[in-house]
């Protein structure tokens, strides 16, 4: 469990990025925090490793104040994805994945077991573990990137933005891979995003922010789309402008969904329509 209570970051030009922000991030789930530039998403998400020290407030995991805890041994223990990816272009990709493992003193074996492991929970080819970052694509960068994160086998995963910089097809793939992958390692995950669809794709809590992180809505991607909290919630998720109004088309080729702005969404399944 991670919590925020009455949290402000206020930097030394006067920008207050964050004010009077409480929020309980549950375990094993996936908590997306989303907003526009500016709202203090990214700046909550470094809190939480000590990247960034609230100005008030204070930040607890399991129910201990992070800020007694030594802020290098606690970034070590906790994952954390960013959007390009942040590689070592001199290092290999495994040697990439190994820097936290090594930083604790793991044995070589026990590196190279953990390598090849991770290779295969992010959907990698061994044969590239000896390649240098500039030699992958952004889509193979930013699943070593994750494969970096979870090598210490963290509790914790931050991720900021980490599919931002890749194409919308390969943005789409990893997003598939992370749903995938949480089933399998069951981590708890803040992920931030600027992307609403993003966030309610992956996203089992969802935390619409204004700007300093003043909280608009906290909820399922369910109840947010069911019951707006406010116009500006309405806005940002679509549902004023009718893009998240849906319903039924017959045509030659089956029954489409379509949405308020008559674009075809998706193609309804058989046995799947109400009665």
């Amino acid at each position: 469990m991670i919590e925020f209570s009455h949290v402000s970051k206020v930097f030394p030009d006067g920008t207050a990025a964050v004010r009077d922000f409480s929020l309980a991030i549950p375990p094993r789930r996936t908590t997306v925090l989303v907003g526009s530039s500016g709202s203090g998403k990214t700046t909550l998400l470094r809190m939480i490793n000590r990247m960034v020290d609230p100005s008030d407030g204070v930040i607890t995991i399991d129910g201990k104040d992070i800020a007694a805890r030594n802020p290098v041994e606690l970034r070590r223990s906790i994952g954390y994805v960013m959007q390009h990816s942040g590689l070592l272009p001199h290092f290999t990709v495994a040697a990439n994945i190994a820097t936290v493992p090594v930083l604790r003193g793991a044995s070589r074996r026990d590196i190279g077991v953990r390598v090849c492991e991770l290779l295969d929970v992010v959907g990698l080819d061994q044969a590239l573990a000896d390649r240098y970052p500039a030699q992958l694509s952004g889509g193979q960068q930013q699943r070593v990137g994750v494969a970096r994160a979870l090598a210490a086998d963290p509790n914790i995963l931050l991720m900021d933005e980490p599919f931002g910089a890749v194409d919308p097809i390969v943005r789409a793939e990893l997003q598939q891979e992370l749903l995938r992958l949480q089933r399998e390692v069951d981590k708890t995950i803040v992920f931030v995003t600027h992307d609403i669809d993003e966030a309610f794709l992956l996203g089992d809590q969802v935390v619409i922010l204004e700007a300093g992180a003043q909280t608009a809505q906290i909820g399922s991607p369910s109840q947010i789309i069911e019951q707006p909290a406010s116009q500006f919630v309405a806005s940002f998720i679509g549902a004023e402008r009718g893009r998240r109004a849906m319903h039924l088309k017959a045509t030659t080729g089956g029954t489409v969904v379509v949405d308020g702005f008559g674009r075809t969404q998706g193609v309804l399944v058989a046995g799947t329509e109400s009665p």
